[in-house]
Order: C-alpha cells, then structure tokens, then sequence
C-alpha cells in the first residue's frame, strides 16, 4: 500500500513557504489583536483551518493510494527472434575486430533499444538451435550474447533454412490460432554463404504467416582469410588461403521474397541504426496478458475536503480584520 507516494522537493518547497509566510502572518495579527483588544480564539480557529485544509491540499497533490485490486493488463509488443549465422566464416576479420564480434556489439544495442519487447536468439550454421527463448529479460540476453562463437554449433557450411523454420516455429508457439503475427520479426546475421537447400521452402512459409524478416549482412567484397577455432587460417584442398566473401545477393534476395529488407554492415556501411528505426514503425500487438495488482489514487476525496474546509474559511469563520 502506498498512501501518500513520494514527497518531492516540490511538495516540500510550498510546505516550507506556506509555514514561513503564515508564521508571519499570525505573528503580525496576533500584536495588532492585542493591541486594539481583539478576541484571538477567532483568529487561532482561522489558523487551525487553514492548517488543515492546506495540508489537505498537499496530500491530494501527492496522490494517496490504497486499496489493492487485481487488473489484467495488456503487455502491447513485438516478439523478435535474432538469427545469427556461427559458421567459420564469421570469424574473418575484414570487419574489425571480426564479423562475429562486430555482429555481437550490434545485437546489445538491438537489445537496449527494444527493452519493452521479447526477444529471443537462434545460432546456426548448417543447423540451428535456440540460445535464448523469448524473454523480456535484457540481462539475459546480453549474458547469451557474449557467449556466442563459431565453436558453439557443428560446422558444415551455411544454411538459412533451419534457423528461419526454427524462428517462425518459435514465433508460432507464442501465438494463438486467433491472433495475426505482424508485430512478429525475424533478423538474419550472416556474411550471406547460403550452401543449403531448404532456404526456399523456409520462406514460402514466412510469406505464407506474413512475417517480416529483416537480413543483415557482414563483411566486405574484398573479404579476407578465414581462422578456424584454433587460430589458424584455413587453406582449400591445393594448400591456399581460402577467403570468405560477403555475398550480399542471397540475403537481399532471402528479404525481398518475404517482403522484408536487407541491410548491411561493411567498413565504410552500417545499416544497423536504419533497421531499428523500421522495426519501431512496425505496429505492435498484444503479445502478452498479466495480472497486476494496483492502486487507486484517492486524491479527490482529499481535494474536496479541502474545498469544503476553504468555503468554511471564507464564510463561516470569525470576522476578517483587515490590514
């Protein structure tokens, strides 16, 4: 229970100089009533009331509180799954400090910035697993996401199949058979290396549950040499570097066929704050129910108090003496 809330310097300030000035006050009428001889009880009674409904006034300002009910409120979002490609590749270095490290900082600041969504993070590779459910829960998510290294999944090439049928899956769960799910997103990080061959079956099906999936790609034309989980660079079958491109055309093209969009993430390019800016466009829908416990503000019954006691000051009180 909360009964009167926080007195704030505010509050305290008009206290303070309602006390000063009335001190005064009642200093001056209490010599000027003895010297012309005047009854003081009337003018002690003015003061007792003004007292009153002052502090009355003050009381209703802060906002009193109590009496605890249970209300269900609606929790109005979007529920977002972050894809984020582990594959070998991600370790290149032509973003620096690395693609996977670059894709990381990125990720936390899609998290601070979305703080009043549920997001969730599939890692992938050839295949995809989920890391962190959808949670409300930042610190989690930002625990997850440090984590996160190409050792984590088995490494066998690229696939944008699996994690997009995992996030629309997930997506899915979270939604009932009644409800749309357009406030429902998946983003794609990858260095865009799609070897797979389920990628297009994947989203026909976004298309078909009208999801928006936003694909980010990290990396540069020139690209660079890869280091496998060891620290060394990784050679093709003849004994050379091989080097991992951006290949941006596959995940412009994975956007475009769902009707998302494609961003991208290179030395002299980052899309990343352009991406945020559509996602908050987006939207959101009840996502969520709960029950809280509140309390009503019961300033009014103070206030009119207050008014009363004020209208008594004025009319009924003893006679005015006048300065």
């Amino acid at each position: 229970m909360n009964f009167l809330g926080d007195i704030g310097l505010f509050e305290l300030s008009l206290i303070s100089i309602f006390f000063i000035f009335y001190f005064v006050y009642l200093v001056r009428i209490y010599r000027i009533g003895k010297q012309i001889e005047v009854n003081l009880k009337g003018i002690f009674l003015k003061f007792f009331i003004r007292i009153l409904f002052f502090s009355l006034l003050i009381i209703s300002l802060i906002g009193p509180k109590f009496g605890i009910r249970e209300e269900k409120v609606e929790v109005i979002g979007k529920d977002i799954m972050i894809a984020v490609d582990l594959s070998e590749s991600m370790n290149a270095n032509d973003i620096q400090p690395s693609r996977i490290e670059k894709v990381k900082f990125e990720i936390k600041r899609i998290i601070n910035e979305f703080d009043n969504d549920r997001l969730g993070i599939i890692m992938f590779s050839g295949e995809a697993f989920v890391q962190c459910p959808l949670t409300y829960d930042n610190n989690a998510l930002n625990l997850f996401v440090e984590t996160l290294n190409t050792g984590l999944v088995p490494n066998s090439g690229t696939d944008f199949g699996p994690p997009l049928e995992l996030g629309l899956s997930k997506l899915q769960d979270e939604s009932s058979e009644e409800k749309d799910i357009k406030s429902k997103i998946i983003i794609l990080f990858s260095d865009g290396e799609d070897f797979g061959d389920e990628t297009e079956e994947s989203i026909e099906k976004i298309k078909e549950n009208s999801l928006k999936l936003f694909s980010i790609g990290i990396g540069t034309e020139k690209g660079s040499r890869i280091k496998d989980n060891f620290g060394k660079f990784k050679k093709d079958k003849e004994g050379n570097d091989v080097i991992t491109k951006l290949n941006s055309s596959s995940l412009r093209e994975t956007a475009d066929k769902t009707g998302g969009k494609y961003y991208e993430i290179s030395k002299n390019k980052n899309e990343i704050s352009q991406m945020i800016s559509d996602i908050k466009n987006i939207k959101g829908d009840v996502i969520d129910e709960k029950m809280s416990n509140v309390s009503d503000n019961k300033y009014f019954y103070f206030l009119l108090c207050a008014l009363i006691l004020i209208a008594v000051d004025f009319i009924f009180v003893s006679k005015i003496i006048t300065l």
